[in-house]
């Protein structure tokens, strides 16, 4: 199994988690997917996330901020998304996307967790 796939059940563990993926967000390409539903297509998803990374990437530029994103939380009715941009040298260009229940997840947990995941992720 590659660290890839271990990443990524790695961010499966985590409470509340619906879907996980690692995305390139310079080309919208989905690297590795695990979990999703019938309903909710985790490559389409995590590939229009792109548009998101970049346009707060552009608007850091644009305020010279001399600053990083951590990550991204879009809150839904029922539904946390989760995008973490990954800081290392390797991973540059990418970012970890997860999608977790509301009602089963801790917010600051699960933050806390998919930090460990990108800490533990070897590309």
């Amino acid at each position: 199994m590659s660290n890839l796939d271990i990443a990524l059940k790695n961010a499966m563990s985590i409470d509340g988690a619906i879907g996980a993926a690692l995305v390139d967000y310079t080309s919208g390409m989905t690297l590795g997917v695990a979990g999703g539903t019938n309903e909710i297509d985790l490559t389409v998803a995590a590939a229009g996330n792109t548009d998101v990374v970049r346009a707060k990437m552009r608007t850091i530029e644009m305020l010279k901020l001399d600053d990083e994103i951590e990550d991204i939380l879009i809150t839904l009715g029922g539904q946390y998304h989760l995008i973490r941009p990954l800081s290392n040298r390797t991973g540059k260009g990418l970012f970890l996307y997860l999608m977790v229940s509301k009602s089963r997840a801790n917010l600051a947990m699960a933050r806390h967790q998919l930090r460990q995941v990108e800490e533990s992720l070897e590309l």
